[in-house]
């Protein structure tokens, strides 16, 4: 390795480091959007605690807000995706029981990004 690799990837690194911070750090939510069949029913803030039963088209799924975070708790569907997709709180972040057509998303001043949006 001669010394122009070396500068080419410290540049890189500092190149990244700074893309990250930039877009990726810093995207925290302020509320969770509640959609039944693609359509928004609801919106709570995520600095009220609160547990929320949504009726889908297979039974009633129940969210839980608690410490500025969002998610799943039990759901009506056979493979828990939902409740394994954990708990959300940066904006863009979502969760769905796909089988009964409920889903959640975190909203925020910024969305964060991530693969999909390339």
């Amino acid at each position: 390795m001669t010394k122009a690799d070396g500068v080419v990837i410290a540049l890189a690194l500092v190149v990244l480091g700074y893309l990250y911070a930039a877009f990726w750090s810093n995207a925290k939510g302020a509320e969770a959007a509640i959609l039944v069949d693609g359509v928004e029913t609801q919106r709570w803030p995520l600095t009220q605690d609160r547990r929320i039963d949504i009726t889908g088209r297979m039974g009633i799924s129940q969210l839980e807000i608690k410490g500025g975070k969002v998610r799943f708790v039990a759901s009506p569907c056979s493979g828990k995706q939902c409740v394994h997709a954990g708990r959300l709180h940066r904006s863009g972040e979502f969760a769905a029981c796909l089988p009964n057509g409920v889903s959640v998303y975190v909203v925020g001043s910024a969305t964060e990004f991530d693969a999909i949006n390339f």
